[in-house]
């Protein structure tokens, strides 16, 4: 966004999140808002970047339907991120048609702003790979070039590439309740940090505890600084060896999320203090988004 190089175009998945929320849409409603101020207060500037709401981009559940017919459902199958989150949210035989297809929705997104790049997660990678698929078999079947193949741009520290729940569990998430959001207030944080999931035979101080598996070093790894870099190791050495405790962990934990997070938080109170201004930002984008869609 802020080298001017790029045209950013940043959405709300309100429609994906019907996926598996179909009964209970307003809590998706309740969710623009604060996704949107989440968006604003990490930094996104609606003068460098278009920020819209999927639905009502309606052009991109047309580019979904001509996709569809490009892609088996035996592909969609085998998705191993679709596989995952379908075990993770425990759909059984009872797999809702549009969860199964989201990848293609997905394309959509992508492909109806001819975005040459696409920040995302580790676990995003066979998404960005189906969408290039799909790309291939559009302009082969009608010999054009009209859609442009997109590369994933991953996090370069790998740790957090997936990050994972408080409870040590697939990743962080809102519908699993294991996530620290942007919206939560220092105690909040707090409690959360100190319910985390460590090591589980790491019973008394004296016990030297184990690093892989134990959420409070995976968050240090993801968040702390390279100034905090000889802190973290020492303090992984010494919990390793015996005679550091969790709660120590901890609340060292604390203090590099409270300084990451708390100035996001206080940004956020602030632009929530106009949602209606926030409301159009939103509608604005989603007129500009509407557009270039329109032209693809």
């Amino acid at each position: 966004q802020e080298e001017d190089k790029y045209e950013m175009f940043v959405f709300l998945a309100d429609q994906q999140a019907l996926t598996d929320h179909a009964k209970d849409p307003q809590t998706i409603v309740e969710s623009i808002g604060n996704v949107a101020l989440d968006y604003l207060a990490v930094g996104l500037d609606p003068s460098k970047s278009t920020i819209f709401i999927q639905s009502q981009i309606p052009e991109l559940a047309e580019l979904s339907m001509y996709y569809m017919n490009l892609v088996s459902l035996a592909r969609l199958e085998r998705n191993p991120t679709v596989k995952t989150e379908i075990a993770q949210k425990g759909f059984g035989e009872s797999i809702p048609t549009g969860f199964l297809v989201y990848p293609i929705a997905q394309a959509a997104d992508i492909t109806a702003f001819k975005a040459n790049y696409v920040p995302v997660g580790t676990d995003q990678k066979p998404m960005i790979e189906q969408t290039r698929e799909i790309v291939r078999s559009f302009n082969n079947a009608y010999n054009c070039d009209v859609l442009v193949e997109p590369e994933g741009i991953y996090p370069e520290n790998e740790r957090a590439g997936r990050l994972p729940g408080l409870d040590g569990n697939a990743k962080m998430s809102k519908s699993l309740n294991n996530g620290i959001y942007l919206a939560d207030d220092a105690d909040t944080l707090r409690k959360k940090v100190m319910s985390m999931y460590t090591d589980p035979d790491h019973i008394r101080v004296e016990d030297p505890g184990k690093i892989e598996g134990n959420m409070v070093f995976h968050y240090l790894d993801v968040f702390g600084r390279p100034e905090d870099a000889q802190d973290i190791a020492d303090m992984k050495e010494h919990y390793q060896r015996g005679g550091l405790g969790d709660v120590k962990t901890k609340r060292y934990l604390l203090e590099i999320l409270e300084r990451e997070l708390g100035p996001i938080r206080e940004r956020r109170i602030e632009f929530a203090k106009d949602m209606g201004e926030v409301y159009n930002m939103l509608q604005k984008g989603s007129e500009k988004a509407r557009e270039v869609a329109g032209q693809t």
